[in-house]
C-alpha cells in the first residue's frame, strides 16, 4: 500500500472520529488530507522512499483564526493519535526535506509551495512561480474539508491560470525546444563540443515535457518525477518514451536529432489540434511566435519571446 492509501486509512478509521469526538465544535472547519513535498504525496513511493523524509499520518489544515485559538490543543491531540497507534517518522531527514503531516496552518501550506498565502491573483506572481510548485500544492487528495477554504485555493489554482500567461509559457517553452533541440544540439556535436550537447539535449528534453503539461492545462512536477507523470497525461504522454531514450541512450547523435525532429512534428500536430498555431512549419521557433500574436495583454505580449 503507499503512503497515501495509507494515510487515508489511518484518517477514516482513526483520525476522523478522534478529531471529531474531541473537537466536536470545531471538527467542520477543519481539513484533512496529505499534499506536498515527496513521492508520496504524488503517489509515486515505493520501499526506496521511506528511506528519508517520510512521516506516517495525515495533515490537518487550519485557519489563522483557529491556530491562534486552537492551534496548541489540535498539535497535543495530534501528537497523541500517532504515539497511540504507533504511526511514527522513518529514515533519515535531509536538511531540505519537510513532513507534510500534522497541523499546519492553510497559509503556512501555500506560503512554504508558492510562496504566497493564496492563490495567485496577478499575472506577474501566475508567471514567475514555478510550476513544481503548483504541482506541489495540487498533488495528493484532501480527505475531508466541509469547510472548504483549502480545497478552495487548489481549485483556484488548478483552473485559474490567466491563458495568456499559459500562451507566453507554451511560446517559451517552443523557442527553447527550437533553439536547443532542433538546432543547437547537432551543431555542438559539429563542434565537437559533447557537454555542451549534453546540456543542450536536457534542455530540450526538459522543455518538451513542461509544454506538453502546458499543453494538458496542468504543471510539470520537480524534474525527478517529470517522466513518471507525463506518463499519465491524455494528450502527449505517449512522448515520454522517446524523450527518455533521448537521455539515456548511447544511440548516435544522428539517430537523435532524428528522434529530435520526430518530437517536434509530433509536437506542432497536437498545437495544430487545439487551434494554438496554424502555421505550416517544422521549425518550433515560428510557432512560438505565431503563438505570441495571439496573446492580449500587452505587456505579457512584450515580453522577450523565451521569458
Amino acid at each position: 500500500m503507499q503512503g497515501i492509501e495509507e494515510s487515508e486509512k489511518f484518517f477514516v478509521e482513526h483520525g476522523r472520529k478522534y478529531f471529531e469526538e474531541k473537537f466536536p465544535h470545531l471538527f467542520m472547519r477543519l481539513a484533512f488530507g496529505l499534499a506536498g513535498h515527496g513521492s508520496e504525496c504524488f503517489g509515486f513511493d515505493d520501499d526506496v522512499s521511506r528511506d528519508h523524509d517520510f512521516s506516517s499520518g495525515f495533515a490537518v489544515w487550519i485557519t489563522d483564526e483557529d491556530d491562534e485559538k486552537y492551534g496548541f490543543l489540535l498539535e497535543r491531540a495530534y501528537n497523541n493519535l500517532i504515539s497511540e497507534h504507533l504511526f511514527c517518522c522513518s529514515g533519515k531527514s535531509s536538511m531540505l526535506g519537510e513532513t507534510e503531516t500534522g497541523i499546519c496552518k492553510i497559509s503556512s501550506f501555500y506560503r512554504r509551495h508558492i510562496g504566497l498565502p493564496r492563490a495567485p491573483e496577478t499575472w506577474q506572481e501566475w508567471m514567475h512561480i514555478p510550476e513544481y510548485a503548483f504541482a506541489e500544492a495540487l498533488n495528493g487528495k484532501v480527505f475531508h474539508d466541509i469547510f472548504g477554504k483549502f480545497s478552495a485555493i487548489r481549485k483556484e489554482i488548478s483552473t485559474g491560470m490567466p491563458e495568456d500567461v499559459r500562451l507566453k509559457k507554451i511560446a517559451a517553452r517552443l523557442a527553447v525546444i527550437a533553439q536547443s533541440g532542433q538546432y543547437n544540439f547537432q551543431r555542438c556535436h559539429l563542434h565537437n563540443e559533447p557537454g555542451a550537447a549534453a546540456f543542450a539535449l536536457t534542455e530540450f528534453v526538459q522543455n518538451s515535457i513542461s509544454l506538453i503539461f502546458l499543453l494538458n492545462g496542468k504543471f510539470a512536477p520537480y524534474y525527478k518525477w517529470m517522466f513518471r507523470a507525463m506518463k499519465t497525461l491524455s494528450c502527449g504522454g505517449e512522448l515520454a518514451a522517446p524523450l527518455e531514450f533521448l537521455l539515456t541512450d548511447n544511440a548516435p547523435y544522428q539517430e537523435k536529432q532524428a528522434m529530435i525532429e520526430d518530437i517536434c512534428s509530433q509536437l506542432i500536430l497536437i498545437l495544430s489540434k487545439q487551434g494554438l498555431s496554424e502555421i505550416r512549419a517544422t521549425y518550433l521557433e515560428e510557432h512560438a511566435f505565431d503563438i505570441m500574436k495571439k496573446i492580449r495583454n500587452p505587456h505579457i505580449r512584450a515580453l522577450h519571446i523565451m521569458e
